[in-house]
């Protein structure tokens, strides 16, 4: 298992008692199609991890690989203008996140930030996200998802 896959897994069940059941594919997961084709699932099972920039923060919002974020949704959410809603750089998801993009799971994140969870990923029984690389998932319920990130379930979605 790669090192960063292994630290989620270990992380995961050291903080929260999750017990994480990585998928890897050398072949890659960078994006919802082709987490979804890797793990035979709809594309709308895939529960890709957004850090997005709103004001002086980063949140995250977790949604469906059917489904973009958008932007003014998040705004009203956040009792922002759409114009300070943005996607979030590279190096600040690193620094602040602790992951890098494509590998961003829903939890296990350095700093305490805002998560959302799509409200059209909670129609599944089983939900598939990144495992802290873009070439690992890991399978789970939305409801134990919204718990342990401890996310606001909303609708987020263009």
């Amino acid at each position: 298992m790669h090192e960063r896959a292994e630290e989620f897994a270990d992380r995961a069940r050291r903080e929260y008692g999750f017990e994480v059941d990585v998928k890897e594919f050398p072949e890659g997961t960078k994006t919802a199609a082709d987490a979804a084709e890797a793990v035979g699932c709809d594309v709308a099972q895939i529960a890709s991890s957004i850090a997005m920039r709103a004001d002086d923060r980063l949140v995250v919002v977790v949604t469906s690989g059917a489904n973009r974020v958008s932007e003014a949704r998040l705004a009203d959410l956040l009792g922002l203008d759409e114009s300070d809603v943005e996607m979030a750089d590279a190096a600040e998801i690193k620094a602040t996140l602790g992951w890098s993009i494509g590998g961003v799971p829903p939890f296990c994140h350095d700093a305490d930030v805002p998560v959302y969870l799509d409200r059209t990923l909670t129609e599944f029984e089983t939900v598939w996200a990144a495992a802290g690389t873009p070439e690992a998932v890991f399978p789970i319920a939305p409801d134990e998802l919204g718990e342990l990130s401890e996310a606001t379930v909303a609708d987020v979605a263009e």
